[in-house]
């Protein structure tokens, strides 16, 4: 049998055997509403009929209600991995950019104690230094 929630309209698909003919309380699974229901048993041949024939319109628009909401879901899903996965790779690219240009600032910082263990040093933080600073007016022209 179809259930619709009093509060949010929304219909659920329930075995006749889990609800007694005295009635039974429900809470919507969408809205978590309460409410008592009451199996109605003075149900003529006539409208039983009519009733299941539009049951079984209602369970097919309610099967393809859920394929619908399935594939929209897994579309989600597998959009916002794609996302996830290309903002993971351009923000340790970022910290990467950050952190190089920082280990070049405390090296160049230190470069008068450092050039007595290492005496070329001097010469390769000018050159990393002035590639940064090419790299910075490159992307300033760019920005323009």
């Amino acid at each position: 049998m179809i259930i619709e929630c009093i509060n949010c309209h929304k219909k659920f698909m329930v075995e006749s055997s889990l609800i007694p003919e005295s009635g039974k309380k429900i809470q919507c699974g969408s809205c978590n509403h309460i409410w008592f229901y009451n199996v109605k048993t003075d149900v003529s041949s006539d409208q039983l009929i009519t009733d299941s024939q539009s049951l079984t319109e209602e369970q097919t628009n309610i099967e393809n209600n859920v394929i619908l909401e399935k594939t929209q879901k897994k579309t989600n899903i597998s959009s916002s991995t794609n996302n996830s996965n290309f903002s993971n790779i351009l923000s340790y690219l970022i910290v990467g950019v950050i952190s190089f240009i920082a280990i070049i600032i405390i090296l160049d910082t230190f470069k008068s104690p450092l050039t007595k263990i290492f005496p070329n040093l001097e010469i390769f933080l000018y050159n990393l230094m002035e590639s940064l600073k090419d790299i910075f007016l490159f992307i300033k022209n760019l920005l323009q």
